[in-house]
């Protein structure tokens, strides 16, 4: 079969080889490859900036942004053939940490972790694949042309259990968010913030093009006119930041009232200068009990709570956020797509 392989660390490596066809182990399931979404985390690995591969490889099959259809599954897993599928990206350490021991190998604390397309164990854009049971996940059968999201999906699932895990330190009762970013992130985190009954704003600096639009249809407010005006509009006692961009995430620090939560999901670029008023922000932080927290990966129950929101959401305005699908043999064209795509796809049939 054939699949996207990478030699990590290794510029301008990304190529597709045929490699040998999975044979499932015991209680994994045996998967038929459907499509793959392709992330800023798989261009750097693309441009060899990380990755690594599985031990005795030279070279990493990248994807983690997984959907299949299981070919064949074992007796008793709870799958069956047919059933829409994704696949758990990270794994527990072998001798697990205490996070990693209570199901929570995102927040693993020695960082020996194996992530799916990522770090020593293949990813999933292959024709076929095969997944342990216990790290795959079912989907409603609607989100065919649009399960590769649920990945993105479990971020931002994660995200707001966060932020609601702060919130309830005291009485929270949040009526408005802001979400900073309107990439596939951004407007998944901005979904799920509908999905909870608030008042969702999203900023970006794009006037036009489907983000206004795609914002609009789920009933929550396009912002491009900066953040000074987008926060006094809001008025917001969440934020989502979800663009890693410097000014934006001090922007955010700053943009919640009293008892405000920040959630940061966006990563940075490093080597970039800011000059902020650090004294200013702290006292505001101090005074209102505001608090800021970084989030990133998701477990097993992010996964499941995804899928909730997902087989909630309008499977019309999801397929709208699938703004390019690239066949296998043109994966170039999805490491190098405009500011107007949304989410890139590689299909793998």
């Amino acid at each position: 079969m054939r699949a996207l392989t990478v030699v990590p660390g290794q510029k301008d490596s990304l190529a597709v080889r045929d490699v040998p066809d999975p044979e499932p182990g015991d209680g994994e399931l045996l998967v038929d490859g459907l499509a793959v979404g392709v992330c800023g985390t798989d261009r750097e690995i693309a441009s060899g900036e990380y990755g690594w591969a599985p031990p005795g490889h030279d070279r990493l099959v990248i994807g983690h942004e997984s959907l299949g259809r299981v070919r064949r599954a074992p007796s008793g897993s709870g799958f069956a053939e047919g059933d829409l599928v994704v696949g758990v990206v990270r794994r527990p350490d072998p001798e697990p940490c205490g996070a990693c021991a209570h199901g929570q190998f995102d927040m693993c604390r020695n960082g020996r972790y194996t992530e799916r397309g990522i770090k020593e164990i293949d990813g999933y854009a292959s024709q076929a694949w095969t997944v342990e049971a216990d790290y795959a996940v079912k989907l409603d059968p609607r989100l065919a042309d649009v399960g590769m999201l649920m990945e993105p999906t479990t971020v931002v699932a994660k995200a707001w259990e966060q932020v609601e895990k702060v919130g309830e330190r005291a009485w929270y009762e949040p009526r408005s968010a802001l979400v900073t970013g309107a990439g596939p992130i951004g407007l998944l985190a901005a979904l799920l913030g509908v999905q909870r009954g608030l008042d969702v704003h999203v900023l970006d600096q794009v006037a036009d093009g489907p983000k206004p639009e795609l914002v609009k249809s789920l009933g929550a407010t396009y912002h491009s006119e900066g953040m000074d005006a987008a926060v006094a509009h809001a008025k917001p006692d969440i934020v989502i930041e979800a663009t890693g961009v410097g000014q934006l995430v001090f922007g955010a620090m700053a943009a919640t009232g009293a008892y405000g939560v920040v959630c940061l999901t966006g990563v940075s670029p490093t080597g970039r200068k800011l000059t902020i008023d650090a004294g200013g922000i702290n006292r505001e932080i101090v005074l209102e009990n505001d608090a800021i927290v970084g989030s990133v990966n998701a477990n097993l129950d992010h996964y499941a709570a995804a899928a909730g929101a997902l087989a909630q959401a309008d499977p019309d305005w999801l397929g709208r956020l699938v703004s390019r699908r690239v066949p296998l043999d043109r994966f170039q064209d999805a490491f190098t797509a405009d500011k107007d795509d949304v989410k890139v796809v590689i299909t793998l049939d």
